[in-house]
């Protein structure tokens, strides 16, 4: 879990880069990839928005954690145990997925678009093979109802009611909401783009993509443990949240970009 700055526009600010980070999550990447291709064929133009519906029921659902925390700020104390807990939780998940995603790019054959892996998209089962609007967002909103979603939105209210009333935590969660919006909603159209294709450029931009996801999984998972298992890291990383959050997003976005410039390139004859 994130320690969050005391200064407002900082708060905003790092509110919404990690509302972009969230996007970036494998477990996103995997379930609009699978909405995607599920639609591409049914439904072409639907197909293009599922990560920006994804992302709209999801974020509705961390709205109303966020307001019903909010109201219970004063009636209830964050135990110590939280903070550790939810850091543990997300390392081992960030460990797992960036594991299986670097064993997905491995094991796909020469011909085959890598498919970004999830865990939580699993226990949907059915659910990820739906072509309405209202369903995709569904699909988003069941996402949000896991241990680091809950946590994260209920950290946000609880630090944003340091500053007012329900409106602030309200806002924090709506900047969240935006910056995984925009993530989420260009994953979708690049998805759509990458099967539209299905070329031996799309396939590079494919493997291109799966590698960064793995490695910035590993890399966000072995700086959490470090945080954990050594005060010095933890104190010389104190404050520095913004610079982490905004070189993650940096990281992720310019590989995006590069793997989204390869599709646009005409194959070689």
């Amino acid at each position: 879990m994130e320690t969050l700055p005391t200064d407002w526009l900082s708060l905003l600010i790092l509110t919404f880069v990690l509302g972009m980070k969230h996007g970036f999550d494998a477990d996103h990447l995997a379930t609009i990839d699978g909405l995607t291709r599920y639609n591409a064929h049914r439904q072409p133009r639907l197909a293009r928005y599922c990560g920006t519906l994804f992302s709209l029921g999801h974020g509705a659902v961390v709205m109303a954690i966020a307001l019903g925390v909010s109201a219970l700020a004063g009636q209830w104390e964050v135990p110590e145990w939280f903070g550790v807990l939810g850091a543990v939780i997300s390392i081992a998940f960030l460990v797992a997925l960036g594991s299986l995603n670097l064993a997905a790019v491995l094991r796909a054959g020469p011909d085959q678009l890598v498919q970004p892996v999830g865990l939580k998209g699993r226990l949907l089962g059915s659910l990820r093979q739906v072509s309405h609007p209202a369903l995709i967002a569904l699909v988003g909103a069941l996402f949000a109802l896991s241990f680091d979603t809950l946590s994260q939105a209920a950290f946000f209210a609880l630090t944003a009611s340091q500053f007012g009333g329900w409106q602030h935590a309200l806002l924090l969660a709506m900047l969240f909401m935006l910056g995984m919006l925009l993530t989420d909603g260009i994953n979708g159209l690049w998805i759509a783009r990458l099967i539209a294709r299905a070329d031996q450029v799309a396939l590079i931009a494919s493997r291109v993509m799966g590698l960064v996801v793995s490695g910035v999984s590993l890399l966000v998972a072995a700086f959490g443990a470090a945080k954990l298992l050594s005060p010095a890291v933890d104190a010389w990383s104190e404050g520095k949240e913004l610079v982490f959050g905004f070189l993650l997003v940096a990281i992720i976005a310019l590989s995006f970009l590069a793997a989204l410039r390869l599709t646009r390139r005409p194959v070689a004859v």
